[in-house]
């Protein structure tokens, strides 16, 4: 017997080496096979992810960016008209972007048109509020003044981000479209309770409790859901940019430069703040004049 022969029915060296080699390939195929599997659900698994959260993000700017409603009613010239007997006069609620139609000021002198652009974080403003607030209601319910608050938001970002002077007129808003009778109370109440101008202010539930204390009864509800929403927050941007970027109507004033700016008879109070004889004494002079300039009678002209 031949012993290593070829015969013996062993691989031959040559034999061994192929197979090896064609073991390998075929790991190397399975291996890509398996790496490419893996690629695919690593692919769809992002892919999966990435659809879930563009969901996301998008369900989320859905239902944080709402468009921009009407402006509340009875503030059609940006400002609540208070008149005779401290009853606000009524108007359609218009778009933030629409154009404000002005009041129309008594001509003839009669009546003074005080018009006051405040701020409910502006410690200026509180202090004019405490020194005139009785003696403007006096005036107005008596019928010798009427008085327009216009409510802005130039302190948005002085009340450690929780912007109050934004909440704030827009609660202001709030009580004009549901109960504009009530508007004076309410705006008289922010500013018996102002926050000082670089805190936090008052969170929504404190500003709903004025709502209370100032004694409004019609739509509380509906008041305090307006506020929870900021429903007028587009409309106080915008009605604080026309202030702000003027001009202001039934005046020569081009535009508020700051809160609070007190206009009377279309003429700016730039006295005491906290003076309200000298603030009297301005209303006074002003209606005197308008008096004076409605009465005149025109010189004929000379004979040709």
């Amino acid at each position: 017997m031949t012993i290593g022969g070829s015969g013996d029915g062993r691989p031959t060296k040559n034999q061994r080496r192929d197979a090896v080699r064609k073991k390998a390939t075929q790991l190397r195929v399975e291996q890509k096979k398996k790496d490419l599997r893996n690629r695919v659900f690593v692919r769809g698994g992002i892919a999966v992810a990435s659809v879930a959260i563009l969901a996301m993000i998008a369900l989320v700017l859905v239902n944080s960016i709402r468009p921009a409603g009407p402006g509340p009613a009875n503030m059609a010239s940006d400002g609540v008209l208070i008149a005779e007997g401290m009853t606000a006069v009524k108007t359609s609620p218009l778009q933030p972007d629409s154009k404000p139609i002005p009041s129309k000021p008594d001509a003839t002198g009669t009546v003074a048109d005080i018009r006051i652009y405040a701020d409910y974080l502006c410690p200026f403003c509180g202090q004019f509020e405490k020194a005139n607030s009785d003696q403007i209601v006096t005036w107005v319910k008596s019928g010798a003044a009427t008085v327009e608050i216009h409510p802005v938001s130039i302190l948005t970002h002085k009340s450690s981000g929780t912007q109050y002077s934004l909440r704030a007129a827009n609660a202001a808003a709030c009580v004009a479209n549901y109960a504009p009778d009530d508007f004076y109370a309410f705006n008289a109440v922010l500013f018996a309770e102002q926050p000082k101008e670089g805190t936090a202010g008052l969170d929504d539930e404190a500003i709903k409790a004025l709502v209370k204390k100032a004694g409004v009864k019609a739509a509380v509800s509906q008041i305090s859901t307006c506020i929870d929403d900021t429903t007028y927050k587009s409309w106080v941007v915008a009605s604080t940019d026309r202030a702000v970027s003027g001009p202001l109507p039934n005046t020569g004033i081009d535009a508020i430069t700051g809160t609070p700016t007190v206009l009377v008879n279309g003429k700016q109070y730039v006295g005491a703040l906290d003076d309200p004889k000298e603030f009297a004494a301005f209303v006074l002079q002003s209606a005197g004049e308008t008096y004076a300039t409605s009465t005149q009678t025109p010189e004929p002209a000379p004979a040709g």
